[in-house]
């Protein structure tokens, strides 16, 4: 005699309510891990050929799971509007924002265009930006890594800012350049432990 438990569809019906429950409960867990995970976005500089180093940052992020994307510093509005479609579906994880030169420039451009549509960026790192834009006010971290008496220059932020800002003079490291910072391994150490901080805080 078949016992059915109540609460439960049997036979299958059973087995159709299962499959839906688990693939649910695999949907749900999915977009809570992308919740989660950091969308880190590098700008490299003019041209793109200095800012090689970028590439073996993402590819450390990647091999640790951090999803992590290096683009052309021309490609900041097309990232923006990227970034726009994929919070108005819902998915909010932490944004990390990295710029070499220009690059770094563009990054602020960047915050500035989402800072319009109420987008938090958690976290943003220029290496050698010149003549850069303030900080916006929709960013909660900023490290800026600059030569005093070189190249780039300190952050500075706009009135609404009330996040942590570090500013990184690197002129005592003789093996640091405006072509060579973005491949310093100890900036990539700081990058690196930035935001893995970041995504266990998440």
């Amino acid at each position: 005699m078949r016992v059915r438990n109540a609460g439960y569809p049997s036979g299958s019906k059973a087995d159709a309510w299962w499959v839906g429950a688990v693939m649910a409960a695999v949907l749900l867990w999915g977009n809570c891990a992308l919740a989660a995970e950091p969308r880190v976005l590098f700008l490299r500089g003019w041209f793109g050929v200095f800012s090689t180093g970028l590439d073996s940052l993402a590819d450390e992020l990647k091999a640790q799971g951090i999803n992590a994307e290096v683009v052309g510093h021309l490609s900041w509005s097309t990232e923006v509007a990227d970034i726009l479609r994929e919070r108005a579906a819902g998915k909010t994880r932490p944004l990390v924002l990295v710029g070499h030169s220009q690059g770094a420039n563009n990054v602020i451009d960047m915050a500035r265009a989402l800072e319009k549509k109420n987008v938090t960026v958690d976290l943003l790192v220029t290496l050698a930006p010149f003549l850069q834009d303030p900080v916006p006010g929709n960013v909660a971290r900023a490290i800026d890594y600059y030569q005093s008496g070189g190249w780039g220059a300190p952050l500075t932020t706009d009135r609404g800012f009330h996040g942590k800002l570090s500013n990184v003079d690197v002129k005592d490291d003789l093996t640091v350049t405006h072509i060579t910072i973005d491949k310093s391994a100890r900036v990539h150490a700081d990058i690196l432990r930035e935001i893995a901080a970041l995504a266990q805080a998440k």
